[in-house]
């Protein structure tokens, strides 16, 4: 199997997450292991699973990061961190390389979701008066009396079953 050299390349570019953050590749840290996946006769064999950890506490990229996103950031990953690293794994490719840009992915992901701000709260809001009237006017053909004669007349509660039981 050949690897093409822009692979590689990504794998040794730093992570970028958002323009606002940059990581550099030396605090990253990786593991490898062996995948209970797919792969054949090599399964044994291949440390293909790939474990990405990354420090936020000790990185100089997260602390050039404003007050407001590392607070932010703090309520939002800092139940996952163990040890003050977030760890994420991936082995669901066969290849090493191509789970190591999994995992890279999912911790550009990661970090993201907890730095972006959450959405604004929503503001209830009143229907305007046109758009009653507009509901009300539709109810209202529903709503008219029925014609007379249509189905069977009303009769007096329990008068049918009376009838025939002769009474």
């Amino acid at each position: 199997m050949t690897i093409e050299p822009s692979a590689l390349d990504r794998v040794a570019d730093p992570l970028r997450v958002g323009a606002s953050l940059v990581i550099p590749v030396t605090e990253l840290g990786w593991r490898f292991s062996r995948s209970s996946g797919p792969g054949g006769q090599g399964v044994n064999t291949a440390d293909s699973r790939v474990e990405l950890t990354w420090n936020p506490a000790a990185s100089r990229a997260f602390a050039a990061l404003p007050e407001q996103l590392q607070t932010r950031f703090w309520t939002q990953i800092g139940h996952a961190l163990v040890n003050g690293e977030l760890t994420v794994a991936a082995s669901e490719f066969r290849s090493q390389l191509r789970n190591r840009e999994a995992a890279r992915e999912r911790l550009a992901k990661l970090i993201t979701k907890a730095l972006t701000a959450p959405p604004p709260t929503r503001r209830p809001t009143k229907p305007g008066r046109r758009a009653v009237e507009r509901r009300l006017a539709g109810k209202r053909p529903a709503a008219r009396p029925r014609p007379a004669g249509r189905g069977r007349p009303p009769t007096e509660r329990g008068s049918r079953r009376r009838e025939a039981l002769g009474r």
